[in-house]
């Protein structure tokens, strides 16, 4: 079974592991921004900043979970502050 090495294997747009987790990072003070002035952000907006890569996305919403953002689910599709 082939191992998958993050170092060598492309993702979107030809972009490593590496590489998506550290667009992510950079997008992340902008949607904090916007939820700070909007009070929140849906998912398809953060899909739509992202262009549309997968591996950005669910990086950006892991991140911004970690920062102590209310990710949502499936039924309430959207981050914002927790209160």
């Amino acid at each position: 079974m082939d191992s998958c090495d993050r170092r060598v294997r492309s993702y979107k747009n030809g972009k490593t592991f590496d590489q998506c987790r550290d667009a992510a990072e950079s997008m992340n003070p902008d949607f904090k921004r916007h939820i700070e002035e909007h009070g929140r952000v849906l998912w398809s907006e953060i899909l739509d900043m992202v262009d549309h890569d997968e591996i950005t996305y669910k990086l950006t919403l892991k991140f911004l979970r970690r920062d102590g953002y209310d990710i949502g689910n499936h039924k309430i599709p959207e981050v914002k502050k927790f209160i």
